[in-house]
C-alpha cells in the first residue's frame, strides 16, 4: 500500500514528465524555447524540492521546503495560463489541460500541508 506522499511524488513525477511532452511544440520561437525554459526550471524544481521536503531535518525544515515547492508551483502556473492564453500549443491539449489542472491541485495539497504542519508547531509550543 503507497502512502499519501509516495502518491503525491508520483504526482510531481507525472507532472514533470508532461512537461517535457510539451517541449517541441514550445521551442520551435524564442519566446516558446524562453517560457519552456522558466515551465521546465519551475517544474521540475517543485517536484525535486518536494522530495528534498519529505526529508526534512525538523518540522520546520519541513516548512521551509514545502514553502518553496508552493512558489515553484505557483510559478509553472503562471507559465502554463501563459502558454495557454498565447496560444503556444492548442489549448485542446490533453496535456497542457492536465498541467493545468494539476499545477493547481499540486499547490492546493501542498499549501493545506504547510498549514497543517504549521498549526503542529503552534500546538507542541503551547
Amino acid at each position: 500500500m503507497s502512502s499519501f506522499s509516495d502518491d503525491i511524488s508520483e504526482r510531481f513525477m507525472n507532472f514533470v514528465i508532461s512537461i517535457i511532452k510539451i517541449e517541441q511544440q514550445l521551442c520551435t520561437t524564442y519566446s516558446g524555447r524562453h517560457i519552456y525554459g522558466q515551465l521546465f526550471r519551475a517544474g521540475t524544481s517543485s517536484g525535486a524540492n518536494y522530495e528534498e521536503a519529505r526529508a526534512g531535518e525538523s518540522r520546520a525544515d519541513f516548512i521551509h521546503k514545502m514553502q518553496i515547492v508552493l512558489k515553484e508551483l505557483r510559478e509553472s502556473h503562471f507559465w502554463i495560463k501563459l502558454i495557454i492564453g498565447a496560444k503556444f500549443v492548442n489549448s485542446q491539449d490533453e496535456v497542457l489541460e492536465f498541467l493545468h489542472k494539476e499545477s493547481k491541485e499540486l499547490a492546493n495539497i501542498i499549501a493545506k500541508s504547510i498549514v497543517t504542519a504549521k498549526s503542529k508547531i503552534v500546538k507542541t509550543s503551547s
